[in-house]
């Protein structure tokens, strides 16, 4: 039987596939500055160092980092603004 993939409902999306570091944390940093507080949103990379990256600034900003999942090349993260 097929694994069911279940997608988490999120307010925004950002694709920064093509960028590589630093671009994707920048564009991440200025796209969360656009969203209030309480606001998911999907970000999606093909940068090996997005998920390190993207991490940290998770933890540094105080923003949730819902559910992260490798899809291919694809590195798919999903935020949630707490601060």
């Amino acid at each position: 039987m097929a694994e069911e993939k279940t997608e988490i409902e999120y307010d925004e999306e950002l694709d920064t596939r093509g960028l590589f570091c630093p671009e994707p944390l920048f564009e991440v940093r200025n796209f969360s500055e656009t969203l209030d507080i309480g606001q998911c949103f999907k970000i999606i990379a093909d940068d090996p160092a997005a998920e390190e990256d993207l991490t940290r600034w998770a933890k540094r900003t105080g923003t949730e980092l819902v559910e992260f999942v490798k899809d291919g090349d694809d590195l798919i993260f999903y935020f949630k603004k707490k601060k």
